[in-house]
């Protein structure tokens, strides 16, 4: 793994981490469902990072179902707006095989738009 993607990695680890805790130190337990509700909504409305985090949230199992064939889904989203993080991911996640089928032309395809932004 490159530098740049550890340091992409550790860049999504952290800002979930950082959403975890907002979720069970903020929120009460019965406000949670609630408030991922709301997100998905924006997600659902267009709004690109709203697709991203919950693409990660699907990805990493954060206050949902681990889920890579959704996570995938809400990258492309994103990433059909031009939204980097998410093209980057979704390059992996076809590299991978992860919810979508193995694929290194997609990914690279992914991996290359993210990197000319």
């Amino acid at each position: 793994m490159s530098a740049a993607a550890r340091t992409t990695f550790t860049a999504i680890k952290l800002a979930i981490l950082a959403m975890a805790i907002s979720l069970s130190v903020g929120p009460s337990a019965a406000q949670i469902p609630d408030n991922l509700k709301q997100f998905a909504t924006r997600a659902e409305q267009g709004d690109a990072k709203a697709q991203w985090m919950l693409g990660m949230m699907y990805y990493h199992g954060v206050g949902v179902p681990e889920n890579y064939t959704e996570a995938a889904k809400w990258y492309r989203k994103a990433a059909e707006q031009r939204d980097a993080s998410a093209q980057s991911q979704l390059g992996r996640m076809y590299y991978h095989g992860e919810g979508v089928p193995e694929n290194y032309t997609e990914a690279e395809k992914w991996y290359r738009k993210a990197a000319e932004q």
